[in-house]
């Protein structure tokens, strides 16, 4: 495949999935779809959530990339050059350092737990990390596995199942992200060295 098409397909391919970690990343802000958490300024959200390795690395830090890749990879664009496919090589790499921070904050978001209400060893109500504060280590015994420890969590409702599932896209959405980046280094490498075929 010639270096031009192949940054377009990768432009175009990193587009979704930083909206979907965006996306992700929004709904995280309001565990259990309820706004309770933002309305307590912020002090009954999961830590990880407020990193925003969604919004800004799997999402702007990917996105303001995917922007130049994709013009790197138009036929009629002053981008399409050997010059255009190195700054391509540093605009994917910027990339890859946000879906890295992406991809580093949701695994810990999922492994640490969501902050929820539950009762401690004397039966009083309490906010916190529960999961992590139980952590021993990442094994049959983490919550993660264990669907009869996501009842503790008393609320907000089902708030270990939505912290599971948007960390998991957040995190499935910058590993590809990661892989992208990754190839267009490579093929932006290979642009500067070889053209980007923009004669055929």
């Amino acid at each position: 495949m010639c270096t031009g098409k192949c940054s377009k397909f990768i432009g175009i391919s990193l587009f979704p999935f930083s909206i979907i970690c965006i996306i992700a990343n929004i709904l995280l802000l309001f565990p259990g779809f309820g706004v309770e958490a933002i309305q307590d300024a912020g002090s009954r959200m999961t830590p990880e959530v407020l990193y925003l390795g969604g919004i800004i690395g799997g999402g702007f830090l990917v996105l303001i990339p995917a922007i130049h890749i994709l013009a790197t990879g138009q036929r009629k664009n002053c981008c399409n050059n050997r010059c255009g496919m190195f700054l391509s090589i540093i605009f994917a790499a910027i990339g890859l350092v946000g879906a890295v921070y992406a991809l580093t904050v949701s695994a810990f978001g999922m492994v640490y737990g969501p902050v929820c209400e539950f009762r401690n060893s004397t039966g009083a109500l309490v906010w916190g990390q529960i999961f992590k504060d139980n952590i021993k280590n990442f094994s049959n015994e983490s919550y993660l596995f264990n669907k009869d420890l996501w009842q503790l969590c008393e609320k907000p409702d089902n708030v270990a199942v939505f912290n599971i599932s948007l960390f998991s896209i957040v995190l499935t959405a910058s590993a590809i992200e990661i892989i992208l980046c990754v190839v267009q280094v490579v093929n932006g490498l290979a642009g500067c060295l070889c053209g980007t075929c923009q004669k055929k």
